[in-house]
């Protein structure tokens, strides 16, 4: 795909997040039907909502007049109350929604929010555990509580590390550190596919039992857990690139994602689904893939992280070229909408969250981080 058409992709996606930020007057946005771009928002924006923030403020660097930070710090100010809560998933959101503003704007407001999760987070530690439980208060259709475990929960990561860095805090680097750790010890497998989730022993910290509670089966690897794994090892190699084993873990898994994705480079919702080829795609988990390989590519350097950019390049462009709307000329549909999305088929799931072929706002913010990338907008291993 050539540059011009990367930078004509990253305008359809401008036009589709200034329809959301006009839509978005109640809420923040969590899924949209694909047959008409309806959302269905989330009062503070759930786990998800900070991806529509993070795509504010790459809007915002990439348009400042369509964009104005006005808007950014009013989507912001929606996600706040969640700040304190207990659950290790507000880490993606306080990162991508408030850090990210930080990092790119110096932005004070957004620097203040995002310190007061990462705070919170290093507070939510547990030492018996080794690691940042779920927490009672994560937004989860299965076990919470202080002694679950997830590979979802490596989204603390990437704020714990900014905020270490911004605070020059020893003990909250090594909360991260031991947080990762942990995490990647019980979820990655042998062979590096990743299992999503685990039930620990509150008292010694043990293992008591894993299990994929958003996948097919307990054994199997649903797309979004090995993307987690992906993201958040290649984030890690890229702000820590002292420390070998977070791109050892890295190289890993995307080895595993590379080797074992379609053809045409767009994962099914889960690896091991026996009704593939006639079961749902799952464009947020391959958009995800995305962003970690670029990542990857970032940490390694232009030798060894030629395969990886390349490998990022390829998967944009076919989620831009058969699924980032219109398809085709004949489709009438919003432009810049990522359809193709499916957060889960369990049947066992909080019903916001019961949605398949739709447009999700953390996919949509990964494809258009990497269309920023690819395009120049951002530079590699900024963000």
């Amino acid at each position: 795909m050539s540059i011009n058409e990367f930078l004509s992709a990253r305008e359809r996606m401008l036009e589709r997040i200034a329809q959301t930020r006009d839509a978005a007057t109640n809420g923040l946005p969590h899924w949209a039907r694909s047959e008409d771009g309806k959302w269905t928002f989330t009062p503070d924006g759930d786990w998800t909502g900070g991806a529509f923030v993070g795509e504010l403020w790459l809007a915002h660097l990439a348009n400042p007049q369509r964009f104005p930070i006005a808007d950014v710090h009013a989507a912001l100010s929606k996600m706040l109350p969640r700040a304190q809560r207990r659950t290790a998933f507000k880490g993606f959101g306080f990162y991508h929604g408030a850090a990210l503003g930080s990092i790119l704007f110096g932005d004070a407001a957004a620097r203040d929010a995002a310190l007061t999760a990462a705070r919170s987070l290093k507070e939510m530690f547990d030492p018996r555990l080794g690691l940042i439980p779920l927490g009672n208060e994560a937004e989860e259709a299965n076990a919470v509580g202080t002694a679950e475990s997830s590979i979802d929960s490596l989204q603390a990561t990437g704020l714990l590390y900014w905020a270490a860095d911004q605070l020059d805090d020893p003990r909250m680097e090594e909360i991260s550190d031991a947080h990762m750790r942990r995490v990647l010890e019980i979820h990655v497998r042998p062979d590096n596919s990743v299992i999503q989730s685990s039930t620990l022993d509150p008292i010694t910290g043990d293992v008591l039992r894993t299990h994929t509670h958003k996948g097919y089966s307990d054994t199997s690897t649903w797309g979004r857990a090995q993307g987690w794994a992906m993201l958040y090892t290649a984030h890690a190699a890229m702000v820590r690139p002292h420390e070998p084993l977070w791109r050892d873990y890295a190289v890993r898994v995307l080895d595993w994602w590379i080797d074992h994705v379609p053809a045409d480079l767009v994962s099914f919702w889960d690896f091991d689904d026996p009704a593939i080829p006639n079961t749902s795609r799952d464009t947020g988990a391959t958009a995800i893939a995305a962003a970690s390989a670029l990542r990857l590519a970032a940490a390694l350097g232009p030798g060894k992280g030629a395969k990886y950019r390349d490998f990022a390049e390829r998967t944009v462009t076919e989620l831009v070229r058969s699924y980032l709307t219109p398809t085709a000329p004949e489709d009438r549909r919003d432009p810049g909408m990522l359809t193709g999305g499916c957060f889960t088929r369990k049947a066992v799931v909080r019903d916001i969250d019961a949605a398949q072929n739709v447009e999700l706002i953390f996919a949509s913010y990964f494809l258009f981080e990497s269309l920023s990338v690819l395009t120049g907008l951002v530079p590699p291993g900024r963000i």
